[in-house]
């Protein structure tokens, strides 16, 4: 298993960028936040599973490994969003999320956490359960894998990027971290400035609150989105804030769910 990851990342690089969640960069920056959060209970514990490998490069691999030809894979397809229906309150998104009993985003990412809580747990199946908590933790707080099932959050919204054809999910994933023109080690950087007492705040909730908040967020896209639209300036204007604060909550709260792990 350790092989095939680290195959996996060797070849992705190769591989043209498909509509990944945030795109390769949003993950590492996710992932390289959470790490500069870690106590070193928890960084010598990663350490050991990971090797000298930054916990970055792991970040993409469950998007990387929807390529495999094998397709030994394809079960974790569903592990990476979970839709809702549009403008729910929170007792019905509560409702929808203990109905959602087949394997998603809420689950698996649950399922992740057990699993690494296992300390008998092969060193293969460690790396796994780390490579795809670390992801789903990025998958949760992009807004559109909480989004809308029958616009496949926002693939079938088209829209223009700077006169260039796009989707809706494509402009989260990739345009706007890109247009930032930053490294994800830059990027990382410069969110990850606020207080400690602003990261506990942020840290706080569970994962169905934060899954939460990212529909809200996907219901403020939405609506602030129509098909066909031309998005350029503006649109980066408009959502530059809540892109980069739910890139620095994925990563704080990706940390603090580390650390509560290895104690």
């Amino acid at each position: 298993m350790r092989k095939k990851i680290l195959t996996g990342l060797l070849i992705a690089f190769l591989l043209p960028l498909a509509s990944f969640a945030w795109g390769p960069n949003g993950h590492r920056i996710v992932a390289e936040i959470a790490w500069q959060h870690l106590t070193p209970q928890a960084r010598k514990a990663i350490t050991q599973i990971l090797g000298r490998q930054p916990m970055a490069m792991i970040a993409n691999w469950p998007d990387f490994i929807k390529s495999d030809t094998t397709h030994q894979y394809d079960h974790t397809n569903k592990w990476h969003y979970l839709d809702f229906p549009a403008n729910i309150d929170r007792a019905k998104f509560n409702e929808l999320l203990a109905a959602a009993t087949d394997e998603n985003l809420y689950t698996e990412t649950q399922a992740m956490m057990k699993e690494l809580k296992n300390r008998s747990l092969s060193k293969d199946k460690q790396l796994f359960a780390l490579t795809f908590l670390v992801h789903m933790m990025g998958d949760m707080h992009q807004p559109l894998h909480v989004g809308r099932d029958e616009d496949m959050g926002g693939n079938k919204i088209s829209v223009m990027w700077f006169d260039k054809p796009s989707n809706l999910h494509r402009v989260w994933d990739e345009h706007l971290i890109d247009f930032q023109q930053l490294s994800y080690t830059e990027y990382a950087k410069a969110l990850d400035i606020v207080s400690a007492a602003e990261a506990k705040a942020m840290q706080k909730g569970s994962i169905a609150d934060w899954m939460y908040e990212s529909h809200l967020l996907a219901d403020k896209v939405y609506s602030y989105t129509q098909p066909d639209a031309k998005l350029s300036y503006r649109y980066n204007y408009v959502f530059m804030k809540d892109l980069n604060q739910q890139l620095l909550k994925g990563g704080l709260r990706l940390a603090a769910i580390l650390n509560s792990i290895y104690k």
